[in-house]
């Protein structure tokens, strides 16, 4: 019989060392009334940041965050799907959350 621990999927804080200096962004050509918002977390927006806009690798950042490759590339994944919906479809991108710790980096 396979017994499976309640700790197989664990969560571990994600290493983040920027935070956003904006938390929402908003479509200026539509009537709020009409928008609807996607969620980013930090955590995805700090994979973003470190792939697709400083330019490291996927394991090098993986290890900046302190995570596996694996890890890393779903919170990529995720983060470009819900930028790219938010771009297409004019919708709010709100960022916050996430299960990360704050630490200095002076490296970029």
């Amino acid at each position: 019989m396979n017994k499976c621990s309640g700790n197989a999927h664990k969560s571990f804080k994600r290493k983040v060392s920027k935070i956003p200096r904006v938390e929402k962004f908003i479509p200026a050509d539509l009537p709020m009334t009409e928008l609807e918002t996607v969620h980013l977390k930090v955590v995805e927006l700090e994979a973003m940041r470190l792939v697709d806009f400083v330019g490291m690798e996927q394991e090098d950042a993986a290890n900046k965050m302190g995570v596996s490759r694996r890890t890393l590339w779903k919170d990529l994944k995720s983060a470009r799907k819900k930028i790219v919906d938010a771009l297409v479809n004019g919708k709010i991108v709100e960022m916050h959350g996430g299960n990360y710790e704050l630490f200095e980096d002076n490296g970029d």
